[in-house]
């Protein structure tokens, strides 16, 4: 069962972020959106919008790799080597731990380009959510949080990304509640309102 809650209150200690946040819920799981940086957020892993190489680059990739440190790109150079030489593939994902970061561990996901929508873009950004989640069950995290992958330099329209975003962590969450709590941590309040408003649509 999902409910929003439409509280708006001030988050001071749960995610390490000083903002005014919105909660709802599917089963007894809590997801919160929130403005703020995810390099910030206190949860048990927070996902990297990565690109294939794994090397760092831009945008929450670049800043999680600075925040981070060298322990994040050593573990990528690894996963490289031994798992995907060629790169990893849009819509997977994997795990490393999360250096000097307040999250115990990072995992990366390669979110689609935006080529206008016929390409399987919505699919292959569903992918990076499920995938991502999939993976932090595996591991047995209660807590993670994520940015509004391929939004940034991918030029995923945010309007269409935060609904694919909002709706595939619900339909995962109903499947398999074993989740406590998701954070969506937007960098600006424009993109906060986007995806607050995209999940009234999904949960009204």
């Amino acid at each position: 069962m999902s409910k929003w809650s439409n509280q708006r209150v001030e988050s001071t200690n749960i995610e390490g972020i000083k903002t005014m946040d919105e909660e709802f819920y599917v089963g007894k799981a809590k997801i919160r959106l929130v403005q703020g940086d995810i390099t910030e957020v206190d949860t048990d892993a927070i996902v990297n919008a990565a690109n294939s190489t794994l090397m760092g680059g831009g945008g929450v990739d670049g800043a999680i790799h600075r925040r981070g440190g060298p322990k994040i790109l050593e573990e990528c150079k690894c996963i490289r080597a031994t798992e995907w030489p060629d790169g990893l593939p849009t819509g997977k994902a994997v795990m490393t731990s999360g250096g000097n970061l307040k999250a115990n561990c990072v995992i990366h996901t390669v979110g689609p380009f935006w080529r206008g929508g016929t390409r399987g873009e919505s699919d292959l950004l569903a992918e990076t959510y499920t995938n991502s989640l999939k993976l932090a069950v595996s591991k047995r995290l209660r807590t993670i949080a994520f940015p509004s992958i391929s939004t940034g330099a991918y030029g995923y329209p945010i309007e269409k990304a935060s609904r694919i975003a909002i709706a595939t962590v619900k339909k995962s969450l109903e499947k398999e509640d074993r989740l406590d709590r998701i954070v969506f941590a937007l960098f600006t309040k424009h993109d906060l309102e986007i995806y607050r408003e995209a999940a009234k649509e999904i949960y009204d």
